[in-house]
């Protein structure tokens, strides 16, 4: 979930609003790629390792059905909507902006973006401005509603309808703030398949480490979400919690990875983060210690899954999984939700499976985009 380094929903646009970076791949030699640790004789928990070996299965899958609306209103032609971004330098943002786009030219509709710039004072602004304009609809992408309480007022008073992309804590409609609905995958889905991961991935014998930002509450009950389900493997033991602001990942996400190492340099086997970008802040001390790209720590990024992450994991630079956002499907049902709003139909409920990259079902590629989606939106839509 999303800022200008992150998705994270809701209350997380609040917190880092003004941290506008966007992280690139860490570059360099250690491309050495180990293999995962040897499966022990013994287990710590066959049960539960066998439930995460299953789910995990299930997440890395590339090829499986569309499992979304099939059917719904046809389209509403001539419409125009606006999306406000938190800022356009978010890859999450960015992506969401190129499905709905995509989707809009399907449909017939314009689309207008207005870039929030990742401050408060410029999403305020972007979004007066958009309600100035009396679309048919607005989208309230990567940040709290409740930051622009007056202009959320506003497009109601003027009857225009809302629909969030990360902008509250949970998928589906939203009475306070009042959205038709909001576009997002479900937390304690994306927690657990991270963990589950992590279990599978060492035979549910992990040293771990965990990366959290604990000033915002999303990030600190995702990271709670996560540490809970590792609890329910007894080979797995956390070794450290590590609350290090997003805002804050590139200054000390170095020195206190050079500090793990220290403390942790045979039992760190892998680590999960709330956010991919404490990957490509760990990868210069990592590198540093003449760890290879490609070996331990195993980190999976639990959310967003930006271009530059998979670029690390692609090149086995200090990351090997992230849980991505369909991002551009995110954005079709983006505008199937607004075209079912326009028809005073209810929306679809429809929440995307959570799915894990790794080098092996990449492919290459620097985002998630399942099949089937688009096929099944014209369909529905009649274009």
């Amino acid at each position: 979930m999303t800022t200008a380094r992150t998705t994270l929903a809701g209350t997380v646009a609040l917190a880092v609003a003004a941290c506008v970076v966007a992280t690139g791949c860490e570059r360099g030699s250690s491309t050495g790629a180990a293999s995962p640790p040897p499966e022990p004789a013994a287990a710590g928990c066959p049960a539960v390792l066998a439930k995460a070996r299953a789910a995990t299965r299930q997440a890395e899958k590339t090829d499986t059905a569309w499992d979304g609306p099939t059917t719904g209103p046809r389209a509403v032609r001539g419409k125009k909507i606006v999306y406000v971004a938190q800022t356009m330098t978010n890859p999450g943002v960015a992506g969401t902006v190129h499905g709905v786009r995509e989707a809009a030219r399907a449909i017939g509709w314009d689309v207008r973006v207005i870039d929030g710039q990742g401050t408060p004072a410029g999403i305020q602004a972007a979004f007066s401005q958009a309600v100035a304009l009396r679309p048919a609809g607005i989208v309230i992408g990567g940040f709290d509603p409740r930051l622009t309480s007056q202009q959320v007022a506003r497009a109601h008073a003027d009857r225009i309808p809302l629909i969030g992309w990360h902008a509250v804590d949970s998928p589906g409609p939203s009475a306070d703030p009042r959205l038709f609905t909001n576009v997002t995958t479900r937390v304690e889905d994306v927690a657990r398949i991270s963990a589950d991961w992590v279990i599978a991935h060492s035979h549910g014998t992990a040293g771990v480490v965990v990366f959290t930002d604990a000033s915002i509450p999303f990030a600190r009950n995702k990271s709670e979400l996560i540490e809970k389900e590792l609890a329910t493997c007894s080979g797995v033991k956390l070794l450290a919690e590590e609350n290090i602001p997003l805002s804050d990942t590139s200054s000390r996400t170095p020195q206190e990875v050079s500090s793990l190492l220290s403390r942790f340099p045979d039992t760190w086997t892998h680590s999960v983060a709330i956010n991919d970008v404490y990957f490509a802040d760990a990868a210069p001390a990592l590198r540093a210690a003449r760890r290879k790209g490609g070996g331990a720590p195993y980190n999976i990024g639990a959310g967003d899954g930006d271009p530059s992450a998979f670029q690390r994991i692609n090149s086995k630079q200090f990351q090997a999984a992230t849980v991505p956002e369909p991002l551009s499907q995110q954005g079709w049902q983006i505008v199937d939700e607004f075209n079912r709003a326009f028809s005073a139909r209810p929306p679809s409920g429809y929440v995307a499976p959570v799915h894990i990259a790794t080098a092996a079902n990449s492919t290459g590629t620097t985002s998630w985009d399942p099949p089937g989606y688009r096929a099944a939106y014209r369909k529905i839509w009649g274009t």
